[in-house]
């Protein structure tokens, strides 16, 4: 009787259905990955169960051509056939983001080992470089090769780990003594089911991350393994640092920064049991921990968390189905965790500091990007923080003598001018042209420039003497610039929503939001607790050390509620209130959104696709055409629908029905 393994190949095409049968070899299991026979070449598949098979003769079958090193840990299996299905994707596109980069190898170097025993005639020289070993062999290689040949020493390759290099930022601090909140946060934490989801509301300051080490050093020493989700590595280098000096070489660090041989080093290592406690962005959900107790996320509301590429899965409930206790943080919860989740409240900041007060700043009459006391504001304060939305120089430009706005070629959006750097670019696809002298349309040189960026208002308030440092896509080593920040006597960060994520800076007193009400103006359902989001969180920046803080917010609509709310620090009313009309209008969590994308180079064909799915879902909205992107015509279909799971597998198979060339279907569920 043949035993069978049953392979899922690692292929991009949607309309394989998999598992097929190979000869079952000696030593794999659930999780093996394999190099198989696949057609005419040869693929990388995954065992996704092993079985014995009474009708199919032994010769019949085909045997793998090699076992690979990696494997993945059974629950990560079941976790990728979970987001086939929930997701509208594919178990190969899904298992893809558990493995470690395909091109890495484990490193080696060639180490010397003395040889107990050995004895003969040796130079100084020698004596001293048989005594300093076990040593990597390096520069030094002739002359232990000659001592190898004699008997003194073993030469022999070891891996050599390749580790990941952290910006440190904030000072080293021991553990410090519990306060109340945190003694009954970590108490329900303790008390709470193994596989319970908890939502640590705590205002800004109130030292969740602390409560954070503690679970994670209260789940290994239960000899479980614990991961920390952080919205965007870069950008909060304080917590990974906070971790790493709490539980040394027991933390590994996952994220798309690293190098292919770091990350496989660390994957490496986290699949060995050699680290125990895997910190990360929403791909650190994947990573392959035996008997893991916790998994942490932190400032559980920021978008980060959805990811763009197929599948589009939410990190917040993957990390659900991983069968572990979840612990979701942060001052400004998602509606969504509100309902859902059994809440720990953190009411007051560690230091006993009343939370900065919020004055509103009323724009409605002025003209420039600073309003006079904002600006004096500025001036007077040692350190501040300022969250402009909008990166570059202006908004867009237009020719104040025929109206010509530049525009993407490949969008249908303007280009946003970025002046230190000479160009007009596009925020979308990339696309990048130099700053015109003069219009091309009627050849004017009377350009006008509109809106100021994060560039703009950096340049002016280094103008006016303050020492000024930047913050957003267009800058990089966001860890270095904190560094900067944080050592600085006098000075300003100014940057885009990135300067509002979880930095702990005490010396703050100002922290300033320029257009507050920016977001309210997109017509999504999100918009106003997004708003109250990046409000609260910024103003939680400031204030928090001895010498207080205030909060200044300019707004065009000083009597919005999320502005309003924003200002109050009142997360629980404002949570009340957005549910209540959520729930009127039946948007999440009282309902599931599925929005199916399609696009195409081919002018029509994506609107004729995307009707054809709406035929398929009478309940559905659309077909709406949208703005064009990266050179793709793109039409939309949204599903809302009471019965997810329905609702899911009815628009999985609309999609798959509809499948045309020349044709790309994105399918969202939740999207954001």
């Amino acid at each position: 009787m043949p035993r069978i393994a049953r392979v899922e190949p690692l292929t991009t095409a949607r309309a394989l259905r998999g598992p097929f049968d190979y000869l079952a070899v000696d030593g794999i299991g659930v999780g093996a990955l394999l190099r198989v026979p696949f057609g005419h070449r040869e693929v990388t598949g995954v065992v996704v169960d092993l079985r014995d098979h009474t009708q199919v003769p032994e010769e019949k079958l085909v045997a793998p051509r090699r076992v690979l090193p990696q494997s993945l840990p059974p629950a990560l299996v079941d976790l990728a056939y979970w987001m086939a299905r929930e997701y509208c994707s594919t178990f190969a596109r899904a298992v893809g983001l558990m493995l470690p980069p395909s091109r890495a190898r484990e490193k080696t170097a060639l180490w010397a080992e003395p040889v107990a025993g050995a004895e003969g005639r040796l130079t100084d020289a020698q004596r001293e470089l048989l005594a300093s070993l076990p040593r990597l062999a390096g520069p030094d290689l002739a002359a232990l090769r000659r001592l190898e040949r004699r008997g003194f020493v073993t030469l022999a390759p070891r891996a050599q780990r390749r580790a990941p290099t952290h910006v440190a930022v904030g000072a080293r601090r021991p553990a410090p003594r519990l306060t109340a909140d945190q003694e009954a946060a970590l108490a329900a934490i303790a008390a709470a089911a193994p596989d319970e989801r908890l939502l640590l509301h705590g205002v800004t300051g109130s030292g969740k991350t602390e409560v954070y080490l503690r679970a994670v050093g209260a789940c290994l020493e239960r000899g479980e393994g614990a991961i920390v989700l952080v919205p965007e590595i870069a950008l909060t280098p304080q917590i990974v640092s906070r971790f790493v000096e709490r539980f040394g070489d027991t933390v590994a660090v996952l994220h798309s920064a690293l190098s292919d041989g770091e990350r496989h080093d660390e994957w490496l290592r986290l699949r060995r049991g050699e680290a125990r406690v895997c910190v990360g962005p929403r791909s650190a959900v994947f990573a392959p921990i035996d008997r893991l107790g916790l998994i942490v996320i932190d400032e559980e509301h920021d978008s980060s968390y959805k990811h763009e590429g197929d599948p589009r899965y939410d990190a917040r409930l993957v990390a659900e189905q991983r069968g572990c206790l979840v612990v979701a943080g942060s001052a400004t919860p998602r509606p969504e965790s509100w309902h859902a989740m059994r809440r720990i409240e953190m009411a007051r900041r560690v230091d006993g500091q009343r939370l900065p007060p919020v004055e509103i700043v009323d724009m409605r009459e002025q003209r420039a990007a600073l309003h006079p006391r904002t600006y004096a504001a500025l001036l007077d304060a040692p350190k501040s923080i300022v969250l402009l939305n909008r990166r570059g120089w202006s908004n867009f430009l237009t020719c104040r003598t025929c109206g010509r706005a530049w525009e993407c070629p490949n969008c249908d959006v303007t280009l946003v001018l970025h002046r230190a750097g000479g160009y007009l670019a596009c925020h979308h696809c990339g696309h990048r042209e130099r700053v015109p002298d003069r219009c091309p349309d009627c050849g004017s040189v009377s350009v006008a420039r509109h809106g100021a960026g994060t560039e703009r208002l950096s340049e002016e308030l280094a103008a006016a003497g303050l020492r000024t440092l930047r913050l957003d896509a267009d800058v990089g080593r966001a860890g270095a610039v904190l560094a900067e920040f944080e050592a600085a006597d006098r000075a300003v960060l100014v940057g885009t929503q990135v300067v509002a994520k979880g930095h702990d800076f005490p010396d703050v007193t100002l922290g300033v939001v320029l257009d507050a009400d920016a977001t309210l103006r997109f017509p999504d359902f999100r918009a106003e607790e997004r708003t109250f989001a990046l409000i609260a969180q910024l103003a939680g920046r400031a204030g928090r050390g001895p010498g207080g803080g205030r909060v200044l917010v300019q707004t065009t609509d000083p009597d919005a509620a999320a502005i309003r709310a924003a200002a109050r620090h009142d997360a629980e009313g404002f949570v009340a209130g957005e549910l209540r009309r959520r729930e009127a209008l039946r948007y999440p969590p009282f309902s599931t959104l599925i929005r199916v994308v399609c696009s195409s180079e081919r002018p029509g064909a994506a609107l004729e696709v995307a009707t054809a799915v709406h035929a398929r879902l009478p309940a559905a909205l659309g077909p709406a055409p949208l703005f064009r992107l990266r050179g793709r015509e793109r039409a939309q279909v949204v599903v809302k629908a009471a019965d997810r799971a329905h609702a899911v597998a009815a628009v999985d198979e609309a999609v798959r029905a509809e499948h045309r060339r020349g044709v790309s279907i994105s399918v969202d569920v939740d999207p954001q």
